[in-house]
């Protein structure tokens, strides 16, 4: 079986194609990143090692594809994953469609050339803000929750947000850059005949990650409170009850083989991947966790609210359950132990991945 993971010397990349060498065998592995990510190029190093054959290319270059030979499947972690880009006055709107959506055209040019099936790794955030961010929610410890007996809205269940929730304006333009790509590629697959999966996922997190708060925000806070640097609640009151889930990449590979073996054409082609209630946690409950374990650092607190900041994102995976038997296997405290204990073996992770 062989392989293109684009994106490949980022944190998600990276663990796919580790996870995958590991569990499959005669596997081939390519790899095609521009490395303008601060700290990718450590990982380029122990993916040459292990045998991935590397591209330097851009994925909004579509020439940047020519030198790679043809392959089985495209898995696509390649993006700019920042749900401020475009708009935070650091970075381009249009870098940012340029990444997630002609890149994704070109990849999916790819495919249709070389006939190899495609998987979008997109994102939670395809789902509409203003419904989200109008969530009845109430205080229950250090952490967000949703309000008892009030009325959830349409594909929202207790279990978090599922498929059928809205992804109508605003979504933000990361969000929108997403399910557009999503859109783009189920089209390429029915047209031309190649397989397509989408898989929404929660937030990825585990150690390795780079401890910027738009590449994770776990590993982002783990390595700032460590090394007692400022950090800060905002928005939403300035307490830091606003909840996010996490998943460990590990987790899809999983599912991502199932995908490849070839199931049934009924099967959806989008499914959310997220840890679900068992594995979210406030930024509050996080500091708390922080404490224990590193002792105490203050955190300030900011009451103003951010764009497109939602006061509770959790991912209901029950269609995936369902469909492919999945759940998340890594629980919350191992990934926060994982991410904790890099941190703590890394002392200038901060700065290698471009956060100070």
């Amino acid at each position: 079986m062989r392989f293109l993971i684009t994106g490949i010397c980022g944190f998600v990349g990276n663990a796919i194609a580790k996870r995958l060498l590991e569990t499959v065998e005669n596997c081939a592995i390519y790899g095609i990143d521009n490395l303008i990510r601060q700290g990718s190029e450590l990982n380029r190093g122990g993916l040459l090692k292990s045998g991935v054959t590397l591209f330097h290319g851009d994925i909004r270059q579509q020439s940047d594809f020519e030198a790679v030979p043809p392959v089985d499947w495209v898995i696509d972690a390649a993006a700019n994953p920042s749900v401020l880009a475009g708009v935070d006055g650091r970075t381009s709107s249009r870098q940012l469609i340029e990444h997630n959506l002609f890149g994704t055209v070109n990849m999916l040019e790819y495919c249709k050339r070389a006939g190899a099936g495609f998987i979008l790794l997109s994102t939670s955030r395809v789902y509409s803000i203003k419904p989200l961010s109008e969530l009845q929610v109430e205080v229950g410890g250090q952490a967000f929750r949703l309000k008892k007996g009030a009325p959830l809205p349409d594909g929202l269940t207790k279990s978090g947000v599922t498929e059928r929730f809205s992804t109508s304006p605003p979504i933000s333009l990361y969000g929108s850059t997403k399910l557009a790509s999503e859109i783009t590629a189920l089209e390429y697959g029915e047209t031309f005949n190649f397989p397509v999966w989408i898989n929404r996922c929660g937030v990825l997190a585990g150690a390795g990650q780079f401890g910027r708060p738009d590449q994770g925000i776990f590993s982002f806070w783990i390595n700032s409170y460590l090394r007692r640097r400022p950090l800060k609640y905002i928005g939403f009151g300035g307490k830091g009850y606003q909840i996010r889930d996490a998943i460990h990449p590990g987790d899809l590979v999983p599912v991502l083989l199932k995908q490849i073996s070839g199931p049934s054409t009924e099967a959806p082609r989008v499914c959310n991947f997220g840890g679900g209630v068992a594995n979210a946690m406030s930024l509050a409950e996080l500091s708390a966790w922080c404490k224990d374990r590193f002792g105490p650092h203050e955190v300030a607190n900011d009451p103003a609210p951010r764009p497109f900041d939602i006061p509770w994102m959790v991912m209901d995976s029950s269609l995936a359950n369902r469909v492919w038997g999945w759940e998340p296997q890594v629980p919350l405290d191992r990934i926060l132990s994982e991410i904790a204990g890099h941190a703590e073996s890394n002392p200038d992770w901060l700065e290698i991945s471009g956060a100070m």
